[in-house]
This record gives structure tokens, C-alpha cells and sequence, in this order.
């Protein structure tokens, strides 16, 4: 069996670090120069030759993040590593999955295309924006779900009296998932848009007077949708709300919006980094989950072991 060598991205030191603690292998030494004007060159400071290489990055802004990853993925290749794996607990661009609208890019798949072109064999991700994106790599891809982590936590907080709830049509699936799991209604809040970024209107489908809503969503980016939710919500009679999002992109206003929100807490996946901490929002670390994937992965084991029934 192939050498197991473990490398973070500079910025995803955070997740990286847990990541090779739970597995049991210290992270491998690399360094990231950058010139004058910005330009990067990475170097490998050890052997990788033959080797099973795994590096972790998330690819959220700056775009460095991506094409640091892309250029540590090239220097493990032209350093002749057995085998490449990029684990990639946020994925970047995932939203711009398909052609909406004329003279647009789908980004996803340029991502997708630039990772193979790079030398990258497999790639190990979680929540997807579309599950279909797996469908633009022509190489393995471990799509992990946060309800491995989120239905364990969730069992421990007593839920008698709780309906699941998506923010948007796009979302019930993921929604539904959670609400069929334990056995709860599941209800679905229309929203309609008029730009990115901003909700224009909001409507409840279903009933959800003197109840405890937890919204369901992969990511909160100005964390419009989910306030605009949870008020929406709140005002047809929920006895409280709160929402579970994999990837805390947040940015923009998104923590002044859920402070003013009535939204009672956010909890999140450590995929991205906190620019701040505040007591609306808990994170779960997802480090053991991305470690257990690792393991598998190297060993030839089920991934699918690690999903919940």
C-alpha cells in the first residue's frame, strides 16, 4: 500500500490540522512563496515519490485558494506521486452549475476540468450545491453529507415538537431528508428573486403554527434567504427557528442580517473559517468525518459507510 502524505493549503490550515490529528499522520511539510507582485510558487518539502498524496483546501475567496491548490496538485505530479486527492470541503463556484441565462459561464464545470487538467485523480468534497456537479468530472468523486454530522447532533437536542423547513423549492430534497429521518412534516418557503444575493418575496407552504422550524440549507452566503425565512416563518406562528447550513460562506452583511434576524441560531460545518464569532452561530467540526473519508479512500474501503441510513 502506497505512503500516505497529508499537505494543507495555506488558509486551510484550520480544517487541515484537526483533519490529520483525527487520522493519526502529521500534516507534511510544504512552503508557498509569493513574488512581488502576487505570483505563487509552491514547494514540496519532502519526498511524495510513489506516494498517496491528499491535499486539503477549501477553494472559498480568494481565488488564491483555488490556484494554490491547482499548483501544489502540479508540483505532486511532476514529483512523480503515486496517487493525487484533492479534498476540497468547500467547493467554489458550485452555484454556477448551468446556463440560466444567456452569455454566462458554467463555472462548476471549468473547476472541474481545471482540477483534471492540473493532475488531480479524486477529488473528496461535501454538500455540493448540485449533486449532479459530480457528473462534470470524468475522475472519482467522494461527495460526502453533512447529515453525518448534523442528524447525530441533532438526536441530543430533543425534537417532540419540530418541523423541518427549506428555504427555497430548490432545497426540499436536502430538507427532506432530515424530516424523513425522523419521521417530521417538512415544509417549503417559496422565494422569489430579482438579483443575486436579494429575496424580493417569501411564502410558506405549509403549517407551522406553535412549532420549532429548523431550516435546512448548504450554505448561507449574505444569509438573506434563511433571515428572510425565519421572519416569514416566525410571523405565520413558529414557535422558534433555527437552521442548519453546511458551508458559513457569509459575507457581506451576513452577520449583521442574522443578528437582526429571529433567527434563534445558525448551526454550521467548519468547511470555511468564521470571520467572527457570535452567539447566534454553533459550529460542528466535520474534521473526523473528512478523516474517516481519507482512511477509506487510501484503504480501498466503502465511502458509503460513512453516510447515515
Amino acid at each position: 500500500m502506497k505512503e500516505v502524505k497529508l499537505f494543507s493549503g495555506t488558509n486551510s490550515k484550520y480544517i487541515a490540522e484537526p483533519i490529520a490529528d483525527f487520522y493519526g499522520y502529521p500534516l507534511g511539510k510544504l512552503t508557498v512563496n509569493k513574488f512581488s507582485d502576487g505570483e505563487m510558487q509552491t514547494i514540496i518539502e519532502e519526498s511524495v515519490r510513489g506516494a498517496s498524496v491528499f491535499f486539503i483546501q477549501s477553494t472559498f475567496a480568494p481565488a488564491d485558494n483555488l490556484l494554490e491548490l491547482l499548483l501544489l496538485i502540479d508540483s505532486a505530479k511532476r514529483a512523480s506521486a503515486g496517487y493525487i486527492t484533492a479534498v476540497i470541503p468547500y467547493f467554489g463556484y458550485a452555484r454556477q452549475d448551468r446556463k440560466d441565462k444567456p452569455r454566462v459561464p458554467i463555472s462548476a464545470k471549468m473547476i472541474a476540468n481545471i482540477l483534471e487538467t492540473a493532475g488531480v485523480n479524486r477529488v473528496i468534497t461535501m454538500d455540493l450545491h448540485a449533486d449532479q456537479i459530480q457528473g462534470f468530472f470524468d475522475i472519482p468523486v467522494d461527495h460526502l453529507r453533512s447529515e453525518a454530522i448534523f442528524i447525530p447532533y441533532l438526536k441530543n437536542q430533543g425534537l417532540d415538537n419540530v418541523i423541518f423547513a427549506s428555504p427555497d423549492v430548490g432545497g426540499v430534497k436536502r430538507a427532506r431528508t432530515f424530516a424523513k429521518y425522523f419521521e417530521k412534516d417538512l415544509v417549503i418557503c417559496d422565494k422569489e428573486r430579482r438579483r443575486a444575493n436579494e429575496v424580493a418575496s417569501m411564502t410558506v407552504i405549509g403549517d407551522v403554527k406553535g412549532s420549532d422550524v429548523i431550516l435546512v440549507d448548504d450554505m448561507a452566503d449574505t444569509a438573506g434567504t434563511l433571515c428572510k425565512a425565519a421572519d416569514v416563518l416566525m410571523a405565520k406562528g413558529a414557535k422558534s427557528v433555527k437552521a442548519l447550513c453546511t458551508h458559513a460562506v457569509l459575507s457581506g452583511k451576513a452577520y449583521e442580517n442574522i443578528e437582526k434576524s429571529q433567527l434563534q441560531q445558525l448551526i454550521v460545518c467548519d468547511t470555511l473559517p468564521l470571520k467572527k464569532k457570535t452567539a447566534k452561530i454553533k459550529v460542528l467540526s466535520c474534521a473526523q468525518l473528512f478523516a474517516k473519508a481519507i482512511r477509506n479512500t487510501h484503504e480501498y474501503r466503502s465511502i458509503a459507510a460513512l453516510f447515515v441510513d
